[in-house]
């Protein structure tokens, strides 16, 4: 990664390998948002899976980690989606996407299909996802396969990240696999953390993005409505 601080040794998150498939069809998606800017680079649609192994200490979506919940959406439907929103590509957050590699696996190649981009969270680190498709993981491979940007590595809350954009702690690192999309990794360098505030219509207010505790109680604060609910954007 070009203009960014040095990545320090990794760490290894206390799940071990990614969970195994699970048999069940589809996606448990906790949450579908269409257009953000604030989930990588560009306009993009952020698809958040409900289930997480890993339960990073501090994470901002410990109600993602339960793999009881969420919609489940079989990937050809959940693709469509992806597609009818006109953004310039997906985002996969959690909760944990490669606990849920095999029907992420299928959406996430049917979007680059239709010639968009792939942006895939994990709290895995690199090292453990080689080890699980040595092992004969070819759901892990396959979304490896699908992914043109990957964010790796457990959130760990003393080791915040101030300087770089989506991620939460300075051990997590970027990855780009393959050149598909060789201009994705451009914004990192001079890209500024967004946090997106988005009122529905019956006056649910719904956060996304990253940005430090304080900042987000402070923004929240100033909210008057009481029907305000957090999600941030899978950093862990």
């Amino acid at each position: 990664m070009s203009d960014g601080p040095p990545t320090p040794a990794r760490s290894e998150p206390p799940g071990g390998l990614p969970r195994p498939p699970a048999g069940a069809a589809g996606v448990p998606v906790a949450r579908f948002l269409a257009a953000t800017r604030a989930e990588g680079p560009g306009e993009r649609t952020a698809v958040w899976v409900q289930g997480c192994a890993i339960r990073c200490p501090g994470c901002f979506n410990p109600h993602l980690w339960s793999f009881r919940g969420g919609e489940r959406i079989l990937p050809a439907d959940l693709t469509r989606r992806v597609l009818d929103a006109g953004t310039e590509g997906l985002t996969l957050l959690g909760g944990e996407p490669f606990d849920h590699a095999a029907p992420l696996a299928a959406v996430a190649a049917g979007v680059r299909a239709a010639g968009r981009s792939v942006m895939t969270f994990t709290g895995y680190t690199t090292a453990q996802l080689d080890r699980a498709v040595d092992a004969g993981r070819d759901d892990v491979a396959a979304l490896l396969a699908a992914t043109d940007l990957l964010v790796a590595g457990p959130f760990l809350a003393d080791r915040i990240d101030t300087r770089r954009p989506w991620v939460g702690s300075t051990n997590q690192e970027f990855v780009l696999l393959g050149n598909r999309f060789p201009g994705l990794l451009d914004e990192v360098s001079h890209s500024p953390d967004r946090v997106e505030v988005t009122v529905d219509a019956a006056g649910g207010i719904a956060v996304n993005g990253w940005a430090e505790v304080d900042v987000l109680d402070e923004l929240l604060a100033s909210v008057t409505r009481p029907r305000t609910r957090r999600a941030d954007a899978g950093r862990r």
